[in-house]
């Protein structure tokens, strides 16, 4: 969609009689809602910016066919198109625009296809992390791909390229996508990659889909990568003076020999929070808290009990020679409920009152230089700025609490611009969705932008796919 191209109804407040006419009978009119009877909690995900808005309409197909009717009703008439899993992304993604259509997967969410010998299946957007792997526990199997909640749907994780703590040993979800069925802005489906593990034929496609935020194409099944369920689990924790020492720990952690599955920073004030919030106990002693000016949580796994205690001895002498104050092998109740709490930590920065997310990620060697100088510009600006984050890969989480608005941006362009001077990007995980878009424009090389919006138009020429997530219409 074009500067000039003012037919997209962004801001009426009802679809037009004659596209509600034509979802009905092309989807059903029980699965067209309209008005009163749509459920607000379509209106906005869990971005802590903004109430949300009320589409026009919430259609939910029951297979790829359907999505294509809805998507070619949509560009007939103009009318803008917003996909929506679970809801449980935090960048403001998956939004709608006043009359505008939500694709609502709920009713897509079967495994289409379980391959036990390839260690693949294939899915509907719609199952959720949770349901997907239920399924697979039985097999030995498991979809390694843990972003903070397993109510999330595969549709959204594919959408925002999720990560999550257990991307230091498995990666991201791009890792594990091998293909995906496609809905493109004209109503085209395209079948793009597949259930094979090598390809050197042509434009890897899928790969451009996953992270695109529904702006390319409304994923219909997605084929994903399985790996083997490790039964044993242990979890270490070690409380460091300096977060410096922290970084300077993994390379050792890594060239040990060691496969851990979480290395994740916690800094001093937040986990004293979770701690106080979950009503947790660890057995650190006093005198050694007192010293920790951060922590590093470290979670291995394995096929038996020997070869994790192998692992824990790899990472315990790796810690011992990083300077680590103390070293504890967490009871099993204490290493889950720590993580469980790790996980759950944006709820509690959310009742706490934040007033902005940053989910950067930096080459994992710049972390101490990123972290020494988001505390100086934070102290610059009288802020206050929390963090914990996956050390591992250099994905550091901020909780920021400034409440003057003006203020707000300035602080975040400057600790996005650091970032970005270190060799990062603004968001290792979430999505740039509509909460970081306006430091994305700001900072990002136009000529890249220039080449996504070439893109787009090729995906969606009618510019009717999520308009006004990542990047404006307009620019």
């Amino acid at each position: 969609m074009s500067a000039q191209d003012s037919s997209v109804r962004a801001t009426d407040a009802d679809l037009p009689a004659e596209a509600l006419a034509e979802l009905a009978t092309a989807i059903g009119a029980e699965h067209v809602v309209t008005g009163d009877a749509m459920n607000p909690d379509v209106f906005t995900d869990e971005s802590l910016h903004g109430p949300g808005q009320a589409p026009g309409a919430v259609v939910r197909p029951g297979n790829t066919t359907d999505v294509a009717e809805i998507v070619r009703i949509a560009a007939a008439h103009a009318i803008p198109v917003t996909a929506r899993g679970s809801g449980t992304g935090l960048s403001g993604g998956c939004v709608p625009l006043p009359g505008g259509i939500v694709v609502s997967f709920e009713r897509m969410r079967e495994i289409v296809d379980l391959d036990l010998v390839g260690h693949t299946v294939v899915v509907e957007p719609g199952i959720t992390l949770a349901e997907l792997n239920a399924a697979l526990a039985p097999h030995g199997l498991v979809y390694p791909v843990f972003p903070g909640t397993d109510a999330g749907s595969i549709g959204g994780t594919v959408a925002t390229n999720a990560g999550g703590m257990r991307a230091v040993r498995y990666g991201v979800t791009r890792s594990h996508v091998l293909g995906v069925e496609a809905v493109t802005g004209t109503g085209e489906v395209l079948q793009l990659g597949g259930p094979v593990v090598k390809r050197s034929t042509g434009y890897e496609l899928s790969q451009l889909v996953v992270g695109s935020e529904g702006t390319l194409a409304l994923v219909t099944r997605a084929t994903l990568r399985l790996s083997p369920r490790l039964p044993h689990v242990a979890t270490m924790l070690a409380p460091f003076g300096e977060i410096d020492a922290i970084a300077a720990v993994i390379p050792r952690i890594i060239t040990s020999g060691a496969r851990p599955t979480i290395l994740e920073y916690i800094d001093r004030g937040t986990m004293k929070g979770l701690l106080r919030q979950n009503d947790l106990t660890l057995g650190v002693a006093p005198e050694v808290a007192e010293k920790a000016g951060a922590y590093l949580v470290v979670m291995v796994e394995g096929r038996s009990a020997e070869e994790v205690g192998t692992e824990l001895e790899l990472v315990a002498e790796a810690l011992s020679e990083g300077g680590a104050v103390e070293t504890y092998v967490l009871l099993d109740g204490q290493g889950l409920r720590l993580l469980e709490a790790r996980e759950s930590a944006f709820w509690m920065v959310k009742a706490a009152g934040a007033d902005d997310l940053i989910d950067m990620v930096v080459p994992r060697a710049q972390i101490p230089e990123y972290l020494r100088r988001v505390k100086t510009i934070a102290a610059e600006y009288g802020s206050r700025v929390y963090g914990c984050g996956h050390a591992g890969d250099g994905n550091i989480h901020f909780s920021v609490y400034e409440k003057d608005t003006e203020r707000r941006h300035a602080l975040l362009t400057a600790i996005y611009q650091t970032g970005q001077e270190l060799g990062g990007v603004i968001s290792g995980e979430h999505g740039i969705g509509t909460s970081k878009k306006r430091y994305y424009l700001d900072l990002v090389d136009p000529a890249l932008l220039s080449v996504q919006q070439g893109i787009k138009k090729v995906f969606d020429p009618a510019g009717i796919l999520n308009p006004g997530k990542v990047f404006d219409a307009e620019e």
